[in-house]
């Protein structure tokens, strides 16, 4: 392979991740922003989140996490 080639194509990669890095940035800040405004409205932003986490979640992940947090639960005798 080329090294100019080589070099350009690199250059090219280097530059859409760092594209891609500031949009990741955006998007995040966005983020911040809605979950600020939910708690302005009186939301608490950290079970918002971990509601975020679980739908992202397949059910059987889900239920197994759900499962798993019951037991450790019950061991520390914090169980319903």
């Amino acid at each position: 392979m080329n090294k100019n080639v080589s070099a350009a194509q690199l250059r090219q990669f280097i530059e859409r991740v760092e594209t891609l890095e500031e949009e990741k940035k955006a998007v995040a800040d966005q983020i911040k922003d809605v979950y600020a405004e939910a708690k302005g409205t009186g939301f608490d932003t950290k079970t918002m989140k971990s509601i975020v986490r679980l739908r992202a979640m397949d059910a059987n992940a889900r239920a197994e996490a759900e499962a798993l947090l019951e037991t450790y639960k019950a061991a520390l005798g914090l169980a319903d």
